[in-house]
């Protein structure tokens, strides 16, 4: 017969176990804050009688592409129990290789910190501004164990403490594991602090800014409104770890405009003019990543588990991780009532231009966009890249077929729409946090919305490159989808004229008539249609006297020799959404329903 262990030996055991558990202790200090330098120890005890090989992170949560972090890394060292300095070698630029130790190893580095957004630190006088890969050097094969920080604050700056880690004592704070750690970015500065219980669990804002207090209760009370209509959708708040959330938002001149997600908190920086208002601040990035709490830290892709520190992440699946998102950023803020239904359905054809005409769909599927993010997440060259015509982000790819979606489950029967097809997305993989691939999300598609709508959607828009009808879709709403500016010429390609010359401002527009002319980036053009750049301030003004279909000449000097091309005018490929003044009370109604989310 099977024994129950009796609930006092329980206990005891689970005390010793956690007692048994060795600690990894991390302590910072801001001393040296104006030359923006942090100084930062991490103590492991307990070690293996192995070389430890200590490393800075090249990846971050939430980035995709490769940052070396290690560059801002200096003045190393590393001590024994006793104090005796311990050998260092370099196997690679990112790691330290610690030898002779007698299973204690003090590693003690300065670091350099000077960009505040979502990806990098920043250490001055108005805050330690801390993204844990870009600041914190770790151990491998002890990332098991539970890491706490000591953060010696600068008192005489009035600073305060903002992470999602769990506050222990004073300004002592823990994590679980490193990979939590490294997961939880901190905001200390002399901050503005608001919160509001939800479904028992506090959502906080930490808002470091020099505005007055009633203008951060007005910002809060607009990211309390996104908070609530982002419950609506997924139908429940997640149990939070700790059972908080926290905005650590940063709008100081010295911060760089970012959003960052994170399982329990979230980065957003902006450099706010001190004259302009706080109140549109980054409102859609903070739309954007909140929505991340369920779409992305919790319905995760299986492609990012486990998060590599080391190495790039590429998933296929962003343009439903982050595009899907996307779409969602703006619905919620018009659902909010942030944002007027006027504005968020004009405010539509920017990212529906940006895909629909763009020559990139001809060579990668959504998957295929979702690939490139290693080479384009915040990630830098040096060689000139074609992206112009062969890339497309697949944040706006992903919007503008969750817009598609969206419309489209609305037509079909049994009052379908996306709202609900992300609960059950959220019931299926994010509440109890299984990974999902693509074609995890196709048959659960299939399951709401059937077999045949799931694999059509899949096949055209996800496995291939095709548009969906958009005007048929917006016609069911109530909006009109068309040309922004029928009959007018166009050269395909935008061109910038300063001192009299103009200059494409990227690449030629793969199918434009400046491409098919074989007029490219590098050249330097002087003349259109007879009339000198010179003497226009902008190429329209020559354009407005000429139609699609006509032929001009365009006058252009490459490395110093003058070439004339001739150039057959398209028209303007931009389109427009608005309002439709005579639509149906139907399409009204689902407009209504569309736009304003659960309508009894």
């Amino acid at each position: 017969m099977k024994k129950t262990l009796m609930l006092p030996i329980a206990i005891l055991l689970l005390t010793l176990t956690s007692r048994a558990q060795t600690l990894t202790k991390y302590h910072i200090s801001f001393e040296n804050a104006v030359h923006h330098e942090a100084e930062i120890s991490v103590t492991y005890t307990n070690l293996e009688n192995k070389v430890l090989e200590v490393r800075m992170s090249r990846t971050s949560p939430g980035r995709y592409a490769l940052h070396e972090f290690a560059k801002n890394v200096y003045g190393v060292k590393a001590t024994d129990s006793e104090g005796n300095p311990l050998e260092i070698t370099r196997p690679n630029p990112h790691q330290w290789n610690i030898s002779g130790h007698d299973g204690t190893v003090k590693f003690e580095y300065t670091l350099f910190a000077n960009r505040g957004d979502g990806t990098y630190s920043q250490v001055d006088e108005t805050h330690a501004h801390l993204n844990m890969p870009a600041t914190f050097a770790w151990a491998r094969n002890y990332g098991h164990r539970p890491i706490e920080i000591t953060f010696d604050v600068r008192e005489d700056l009035d600073w305060k403490i903002a992470t999602q880690l769990k506050h222990l004592q004073e300004t002592t704070y823990y994590a679980p594991d490193l990979y939590y750690f490294l997961d939880s970015p901190v905001e200390i500065a002399d901050f503005h602090l608001r919160d509001e219980l939800v479904e028992g669990q506090l959502i906080k804002m930490a808002l470091h800014t020099p505005a007055t207090d009633a203008e951060v209760d007005k910002y809060f009370s607009k990211v309390m409104a996104i908070v609530h209509e982002q419950i609506e959708v997924f139908g429940e708040l997640p149990e939070l770890d700790y059972g908080e959330y926290i905005f650590l938002n940063c709008f100081m001149p010295n911060a760089s405009g970012d959003g960052m997600e994170h399982r329990n908190s979230t980065i957003v920086t902006n450099s706010k003019p001190l004259n302009e208002p706080l109140e549109e601040t980054s409102i859609s990035t903070i739309s954007h990543e909140f929505v991340h709490t369920w779409n992305v830290e919790r319905i995760r892709p299986a492609s990012l588990e486990p998060f590599n520190f080391e190495e790039a992440n590429m998933s296929g699946e962003l343009w439903f991780a982050e595009g899907f998102t996307s779409y969602y950023t703006g619905l919620i803020l018009a659902r909010a009532g942030i944002r007027t239904e006027q504005e968020y359905i004009e405010g539509l054809a920017g990212s529906l231009n940006y895909v629909f005409n763009h020559p990139g769909r001809a060579y990668f599927n959504p998957v295929e966009m979702s690939y490139q993010a290693p080479f384009v997440d915040a990630a830098r060259s040096v060689d000139p890249v074609n992206r112009d015509n062969t890339f497309i982000s697949y944040y706006s790819y992903g919007s503008v077929l969750g817009l598609a979606l969206d419309l489209s489950l609305r037509q079909l029967d049994g009052d379908k729409n996306l709202d609900d097809f992300m609960k059950l997305m959220w019931q299926a993989f994010g509440e109890p946090e299984v990974p999902y691939t693509n074609r995890d999300i196709e048959s659960t598609l299939a399951y709401y919305a059937g077999k045949e709508f799931a694999t059509g959607f899949f096949n055209k828009y996800i496995y291939d490159s095709q548009m969906p009808d958009y005007k048929s879709l917006f016609a069911s709403v109530g909006v009109d989808f068309g040309l922004e500016n029928p009959g007018k010429a166009s050269l395909g390609t935008d061109i910038d004229i300063e001192n009299g010359i103009g200059k494409l401002d990227g690449n030629a527009r793969q199918g434009s008539p400046l491409y098919l002319a074989g007029i490219e980036s590098e050249d330097e053009i002087l003349s259109i249609a007879g009339t000198s750049l010179n003497s226009v301030s902008d190429v329209d003004e020559i354009l407005s006297d000429y139609a699609p279909g006509d032929e001009i000449q365009i006058t252009f000097s490459r490395w110093g020799d003058q070439h004339t091309a001739e150039v057959t005018l398209a028209e303007d490929p931009a389109y427009k959404t608005t309002l439709n003044p005579d639509a149906s009370e139907a399409a009204i109604q689902l407009r209504a329903e569309w736009l304003q989310g659960n309508i009894e």
